[in-house]
């Protein structure tokens, strides 16, 4: 979901000619060949994992193998996004241009669907006299008032001597801070920094290693590992760490834990963004198209997300079987394919671009600002 207006940073050792990202997802699709598609499949498939996490969610009690599927997934899939947002944000620079896309492509999609989500969420949750306010971020939309802050602190970051380890400091600040509030999400803007600052200080090069064939061999056992230990953890801690939505006291731990835990949910979570982004196929695929219209499946899943549950479809017995598990997950990487699609992109350019023609959308990381390049979560739990 980034929102800059240049064009699509490559992984390939190539120079790339420089161009404004495209007008719509049809666009998208005749200038692919300018467009990395290691950068779009990553996406697609960061995309999917929000949307599996969100249909396991209902389903996490009394199962604790869906319990660590989720921790799992929740410990990298919004730092994947996060990080790709600030790859994305290398050129950003605070000039009129990429200001107004800037507004356009995350400012004005937060205020529609923040509304939207207020007014949906008066009806699922027979809460008739629930209040839009715009500084309390609901559900999915804290990620784009996250992305506005972060991309606007972008130039600054480029001048700090040592940005990873001071972003590392505010985030370890901000767990001992339950004053923070939720006003713009921000214990999650700061939470979240950190990742967003490391997609800054990456290279092409960088990616280039993810690729490699000894990183492609590492990557699934990695995954395992990490699925055996979440596994292990689900009885022995609090995953509400990986959301990075409140503090080290409002998680009922002490204060000193908390720059503890950043720092060790850090370390984890990126050990995990470098496996995920090792299995993305660098290749063109099917799918690939799909990456482009990332933003519209991240904003528009949440309905069917809340409609699932107001509605009782995880009220059946057979759900809570390995057939309903392996059935919610399909169903929820489909929902997502379908409202990724470049016709769903299109209707939605009139929300995500209403003044910038010459922008496209391409998902949490990449809003309508970011476009021509590629780029993200999820409800209260991310």
């Amino acid at each position: 979901m980034s929102v800059d207006a240049t064009p699509a940073p490559t992984v390939t050792r190539a120079p790339e000619r420089r161009q404004d990202p495209p007008p719509s997802a049809g666009a998208a699709e005749r200038r692919v060949e300018r467009r990395d598609p290691f950068l779009d499949n990553a996406k697609y498939l960061a995309v999917l994992l929000v949307a599996v996490g969100h249909a396991w969610e209902p389903m996490r009690e009394g199962s604790r193998a869906v319990t660590a599927l989720y921790m799992l997934v929740y410990a990298f899939h919004m730092p994947v996004f996060a990080v790709i947002s600030g790859y994305f944000s290398r050129g950003f620079e605070a000039e009129p241009r990429k200001l107004g896309r800037l507004l356009t492509g995350v400012v004005v999609p937060y205020v529609v669907f923040e509304v939207a989500y207020t007014l949906f969420t008066r009806w699922t949750s027979h809460d008739p006299a629930r209040p839009i306010s715009l500084l309390d971020p609901l559900y999915l939309t804290w990620f784009l008032a996250a992305l506005f802050v972060w991309r606007l602190t972008a130039p600054i970051w480029r001048l700090v001597r040592w940005p990873l380890p001071l972003a590392l400091g505010v985030a370890m600040l901000a767990t001992l801070s339950p004053s923070i509030g939720s006003d713009l999400g921000l214990q999650r803007v700061l939470q979240f920094l950190p990742y967003f600052v490391l997609g800054l200080q990456l290279k092409p090069g960088h990616l280039l290693l993810a690729r490699r064939r000894e990183a492609r061999t590492l990557a699934l056992p990695v995954l395992g590992c990490a699925l055996v230990v979440a596994y292990w953890a689900v009885s022995r801690m609090d995953y509400g760490w990986f959301f990075h939505s409140e503090s080290a006291q409002e998680l009922s731990a002490p204060a000193w834990y908390g720059p503890l835990m950043t720092l060790a949910t850090f370390g984890c979570s990126v050990v995990l963004v470098a496996a995920f982004l090792a299995c993305v196929p660098g290749r063109r695929t099917w799918f690939t198209v799909l990456g482009a219209g990332t933003l519209s499946g991240f904003l528009l899943h949440g309905f069917v997300a809340q409609a699932a549950k107001y509605f009782g479809w995880y009220d059946h017995a057979w759900i809570r079987q390995p057939v309903g598990e392996v059935a919610v997950t399909l169903i929820a990487v489909a929902v997502m394919s379908v409202l990724c699609a470049p016709g769903v992109q299109r209707v939605l350019g009139c929300v995500t671009a209403p003044l910038a023609p010459s922008t496209s959308v391409a998902g949490p990381p990449d809003t309508r600002a970011d476009a021509g390049r590629s780029r993200p979560d999820g409800p209260r739990r991310p």
